[in-house]
């Protein structure tokens, strides 16, 4: 199994758990993520053994936003990745082949974090917003809050600036007046002289952070990895939402935080008592729906599309009845 731009060491004891004797013969799988950070330890455990007992051999990559996944999921470098619905939906819009397997971080844990004199969104007006690239999470919500309260985006200045580790170390060192980032940053804060100014999902309740991509190409030629591996995501997933200390673990040391660093917990503490994570990677039509009709009205997207040219809810199917659900 390799993992690129991070080394992850086994977890003996996740292993035993996951990957008893007599594990069947794995088949490739290539899967792409954005970068680890201080939720890894959720989006990672599928590496722990979970994949090996649903006979599939993980090859996963990272990459530094959804935006950049999506690329690569196109040009044939991944079978599938992670990543929001925006960029995705818009492509899906131009005819591009990806299909949705299920969504398994639906919760939005972002917000806008500022520096300085902002303590209201009206006071963005002439200042500098860090975000990702067009049509990522950020730059959606960025847009979503200005056009609620009623600032023209044309009076803030935007900024592409990498990932969220990129875009808070920017508004720390003050070369930019807000940006959008995870929530995990939330304990550095005030140390860090930034606060949070307001959260995302106060803004877009119904917003999907993350769902599973994949293609028709991929399907066609790899169908029974693709059940495999989100049956292994689905496993892997309950286990780490109810083995909290295995998880912080697996983060730490993933990441290489130290253990007085409060992100990790909080963003496990922060995804469980919100369920923003979902074990069992559902497709919940409802959100994709209003998805759906948030980028037509950002001008995204000329018109909704219809969800069943780009759902594979059979695979979700297969993989909850291969683990007995």
């Amino acid at each position: 199994m390799r993992i690129a731009l991070v080394a992850v060491a086994a977890v003996a004891a996740i292993v035993a758990a996951a990957a008893p004797a007599g594990a069947e013969a794995a088949g490739a799988w290539r899967h792409g993520i954005i970068e680890a950070k201080s939720d890894a330890g959720i989006f990672l455990m599928v590496t722990h053994g979970f994949a090996e007992k649903q006979g599939v051999k993980l090859d996963i990559s990272q990459f530094k936003s959804d935006a950049v996944g999506l690329k690569a999921l196109i040009a044939g470098e991944v079978d599938s990745y992670e990543g929001a619905l925006t960029g995705t939906l818009v492509a899906a819009s131009h005819g591009v082949d990806v299909r949705l397997l299920g969504c398994h971080w639906p919760g939005l844990p972002h917000g806008i974090f500022v520096r300085g004199a902002i303590n209201a969104v009206p006071d963005l007006k002439g200042k500098i917003i860090a975000i990702s690239s067009p049509f990522s999470l950020p730059d959606v919500l960025a847009a979503a809050v200005l056009a609620k309260y009623g600032v023209p985006s044309a009076e803030v200045r935007f900024v592409n600036m990498g990932a969220d580790v990129d875009r808070y170390k920017a508004l720390v060192a003050g070369l930019v007046d807000a940006t959008v980032i995870s929530g995990e940053y939330a304990p550095l804060a005030a140390k860090a002289g930034v606060k949070l100014l307001i959260p995302g999902r106060d803004v877009l309740p119904e917003y999907m952070r993350v769902c599973l991509w994949t293609t028709g190409k991929a399907l066609a030629a790899h169908r029974d990895e693709a059940i495999r591996f989100v049956a292994a995501e689905m496993a892997a997933l309950r286990y780490a939402l109810s083995h909290r200390d295995e998880t912080l673990a697996l983060t730490r040391k993933i990441t290489g935080a130290k253990p007085d660093d409060p992100r990790p917990a909080y963003i496990y503490d922060d995804a469980v008592r919100s369920r923003s994570v979902d074990p069992d990677v559902a497709i919940p039509m409802s959100k994709i729906l209003w998805m759906e009709d948030l980028l037509v009205k950002q001008g995204n997207l000329t018109h909704p599309l219809d969800p069943t040219s780009f759902i594979e809810p059979e695979i979700r199917a297969t993989a909850l009845a291969r683990l007995g659900k």
